[in-house]
């Protein structure tokens, strides 16, 4: 129990600064949902793709991109998605991302979704940054120094968010 007049202690200060965070806004449309009228489960995926795909340009960027000499690209090598509530034919959810982890070469999106303020979903997608020769298979390789840094203001606390893995 807190004293009268002496201010309550928090139980927990941040030493790190809060990351941004990513939003947009995304309309459930009837090729959406299935036959009681509820955003099938898989869609939820597609709707994390379309976040991380605006979230790139945001930051002038894309999936398959030139850096310099070398075309880059981000196969997804995981994604996990968390239900707690239905959504219906057209509500409107926000969707947000913030970057959970930075690796070496990979770098994983955790995704919020709300509905009225309400949390109906969560997810994450793990990316690995590929490089693409014509007519080879994709090779895992460094995020490049100035990928990180675009990325790093939405990590903050992230582990390897410096460029360690």
């Amino acid at each position: 129990m807190t004293p009268v007049g002496r201010p309550a202690e928090p139980l927990h200060q941040r030493s790190e600064p809060m990351a941004e965070v990513f939003r947009t806004r995304r309309r459930a449309e009837f090729r959406d949902t299935d036959m009681a009228g509820i955003v099938h489960f898989s869609v939820f995926f597609a709707y994390m793709e379309e976040a991380e795909h605006a979230f790139l340009r945001h930051l002038d960027m894309s999936v398959i991109w030139h850096d310099g000499q070398q075309q880059l690209s981000w196969p997804r090598v995981a994604a996990t998605c968390n239900y707690r509530r239905p959504v219906r034919f057209e509500e409107t959810l926000e969707i947000t991302l913030t970057v959970g982890r930075i690796g070496e070469s990979s770098v994983r999106y955790d995704v919020q979704f709300s509905r009225d303020g309400e949390i109906v979903a969560d997810g994450s997608l793990t990316a690995v940054c590929c490089q693409y020769d014509h007519g080879a298979a994709p090779a895992s390789m460094p995020i490049p120094a100035d990928v990180r840094r675009r990325l790093a203001p939405f990590s903050a606390g992230a582990a390897g968010a410096d460029g360690t893995a």
